[in-house]
């Protein structure tokens, strides 16, 4: 298989399935995009990763991590190997004393993973050729811009415009402390947003 590396584009709700989410993965060297649809747990421990948010206490990928780096497994890289029926396989590329070991991973904990684990995504250009779209700028910036651990009929992150930053960050605190991961996010953005 010639592997095609891909970058995360980013993460928007589903425009197909209610309550779920799309993620994005753009090729590298190219202009073709996967959509991969996603459940709202897997959406949240993948933005929570890319938003640079710490939980006080480890989440599923984090202990993962935690756990593999302890026994000195790493993950070299993810593979996106198959699309049946609109499900994409992918497995996980470990190495522990010289010795590479392949599991199988569904792709969204495969991508948390990776974002944890700082290692490249590939598929193949036979799935590229199934499953990748060209979007045009306007559809990348809905993606760039989304924010992804909200839900839709969820107040955006203009709630917090008449907090001082110095209240934001408090908050931002407590939703982390409180394990309330989609309040933080929505804090961050909003953190984010007055910086620009």
């Amino acid at each position: 298989m010639q592997k095609v590396r891909l970058n995360i584009l980013g993460l928007s709700v589903s425009q197909t399935q209610s309550g779920a989410y799309a993620l994005v993965l753009a090729e590298e060297n190219g202009d073709r995009r996967i959509p991969i649809i996603i459940g709202p747990v897997e959406a949240q421990a993948i933005a929570i990763q890319l938003e640079g948010l710490k939980p006080p206490r480890p989440l599923t990928h984090d202990l993962f991590r935690n756990l593999s780096l302890a026994f000195d497994i790493n993950i070299s890289e993810v593979i996106i190997y198959k699309l049946e029926e609109g499900i994409f396989y992918s497995e996980l590329v470990c190495e522990m004393e010289g010795h590479q070991t392949r599991i199988d991973s569904r792709t969204s904990d495969a991508v948390a993973l990776a974002i944890r684990f700082k290692c490249p995504i590939y598929t193949s250009e036979d799935i590229l050729e199934k499953a990748g779209i060209v979007m045009d700028a306007e559809d990348e910036e809905s993606i760039e811009g989304t924010e992804p651990v909200t839900e839709p009929g969820k107040p955006s992150a203009t709630e917090f415009d008449r907090y001082t930053e110095k209240e934001l960050n408090e908050m931002l605190n407590e939703a982390i402390t409180n394990e309330n991961y989609e309040r933080a996010s929505r804090i961050r953005d909003e953190l984010t947003r007055r910086k620009k």
